[in-house]
């Protein structure tokens, strides 16, 4: 039986109603929002990785997923995953695993305006990550044991035999084998083998900075080489772990006095590539490196101009050597400390 005319007429308009129901945007409705959501592969501290994310999404309200891990652990899984990684920004506690990650052209180029946020010497001569953070090479020595003025002049003096097990160091780390590639990229590969086999005669090892610094406190060993920031955080606390200690720093352009940088990089297939580069602006701008700069990570400040936390020794009093970061070869290092038996 034909219908109506009036009644065809309400069946068109409802069955329109309900396509625009499915499809909003074909109906001049608003669409649905977009998700932005980014994944983050940080092998950066935890707690510091979490402060950055959560002021960069309050700033931006844009979500952040967290994968944390270690810099090789990370770094490795990105290498493995390619273009199908999930990942958007990627960051490391230092630059050995970035440079891993830029040698299998993972990254993507940083913008303009983010690397001109970060002096050139701590960046990627690549131009694909940038410094995030950076914290310097130290000795911590025990007093009582050893004074200051019997402290070795080059951190390669510690390969010689008036220190045998009376140097301690933590091989098993990124930092320490960021150290290590340093010693390379300044001195080379025969100088190398030869420091890490007189490491490996004189060494005390042990499992992290913390534990090497706790073994000085507690007058196990001399000395050992660590990263600045473990003996500041003991310090801010409640010195337990550093009371009977202080740092020696090489500020002569010694190996010792490397200054490692976190890096930062936009995954190049970042499905959210805008969004990625504005995290990575972020961390390495004046809102990033302020948050940085009142954490108690007291790692040092690298872009922007932000002023490290005060507690630290000035930033311009370090005079690091210079290292070119993008060299850094974590693999071959690695590789070079087990020739050594040191892993």
């Amino acid at each position: 039986m034909p219908v109506p005319g009036r009644f065809a007429s309400l069946v068109r308009t409802v069955a329109a109603v309900a396509a625009c129901a499915v499809v909003l945007t074909a109906c001049g409705g608003a669409p649905a929002p977009e998700d932005r959501t980014l994944t983050l592969y940080n092998a950066q501290h935890e707690g510091l990785g979490r402060l950055w994310v959560d002021e960069f999404t309050r700033q931006t309200g844009i979500p952040v997923q967290v994968r944390d891990g270690g810099d090789f652990e990370l770094g490795n899984q990105l290498v493995a995953e390619g273009a199908a990684s999930p990942a958007d920004v990627f960051l490391t506690e230092n630059s050995p695993a970035m440079s891993l990650v830029s040698g299998a052209n993972l990254f993507a180029p940083v913008d303009p305006a983010t690397r001109a946020q970060v002096p050139p010497q701590y960046a990627s001569t690549r131009g694909d990550w940038v410094g995030i953070a950076a914290r310097t090479t130290v000795v911590v020595y025990n007093p009582a044991l050893v004074p200051a003025d019997q402290l070795p002049e080059s951190i390669l003096d510690f390969a010689r035999p008036e220190w045998q097990g009376r140097i301690a160091f933590p091989p098993g780390g990124a930092d320490f084998q960021a150290i290590v590639s340093a010693v390379n990229a300044l001195n080379g590969d025969a100088a190398t083998q030869q420091w890490l086999a007189g490491l490996k005669t004189n060494g005390r090892i042990y499992q992290s900075n913390t534990a090497t610094m706790q073994a000085v406190n507690r007058g196990e060993v001399p000395a050992g080489i660590i990263y600045h920031y473990y003996w500041y955080q003991d310090r801010a606390e409640a010195g337990a772990n550093s009371a009977n200690t202080e740092l020696e720093f090489y500020t002569n352009g010694d190996a010792g006095g490397f200054l490692s940088v976190s890096g930062g990089g936009v995954l190049a297939s970042s499905s959210h590539p805008a969004e990625a580069q504005q995290l990575l602006a972020f961390l390495a701008g004046v809102p990033g490196q302020q948050v940085l700069a009142r954490s108690e990570n007291l790692e040092y400040t690298v872009g922007a101009g932000v002023p490290a936390n005060p507690a630290l020794k000035p930033f311009s009093e370090l005079r690091p050597p210079p290292v070119d970061l993008s060299t850094l070869n974590g693999p071959k290092i690695v590789g070079m400390m087990q020739q050594a038996g040191l892993l």
